[in-house]
């Protein structure tokens, strides 16, 4: 599993002319998934994700994190994170997981990042996404999950 970070002062999805999630400060996840994700994996990158400290204390150090901070999250499901680039000129999207295995895994992680007090938009999975977004510092940082055995 990998999740693109990036801290937000603002970001919304548009699906077809209509928002579908919208928040002030907080993250836009751009989440991926590969084919041997479990929801191990899940539990393991929401944890980092709540707890990995992206914002300022009051001596202006990173070091609150989103739950401290009082922040909200902006999901976007995102295939191409696994776009394998090594070779030719198109990516290849074999690592990515397939939709029927990605979608309740990705559910399941928005609904992990709830279990810690967050608030959770989403764009819709599958779709064409139009993400809007105010990057915060730019602060961007990239979340995996633990090296299978």
């Amino acid at each position: 599993m990998r999740v693109v970070i990036q801290r937000s002062k603002q970001a919304s999805v548009t699906v077809d002319g209509k928002v579908t999630g919208a928040i002030d400060s907080g993250y836009v996840l751009l989440v991926g998934l590969t084919h041997t994700d479990t929801l191990e994996d899940v539990r393991y990158v929401a944890k980092k994700v709540a707890e990995i400290r992206l914002w300022e204390d009051d001596q202006g150090k990173m070091n609150r994190s989103i739950v401290e901070h009082g922040g909200d999250i902006l999901s976007v499901s995102q295939f191409t994170l696994y776009g394998d680039t090594r070779k030719g000129r198109r990516p290849s999207f074999i690592e990515a997981a397939r939709p029927e295995a990605a979608l309740p895994l990705w559910e399941s992680f928005n609904e992990e990042l709830k279990a810690f007090g967050l608030h959770v938009e989403t764009g819709i999975f599958g779709e064409m996404m139009d993400v809007a977004l105010i990057n915060d510092g730019p602060v961007t940082v990239i979340v995996e999950s633990k090296p299978k055995e």
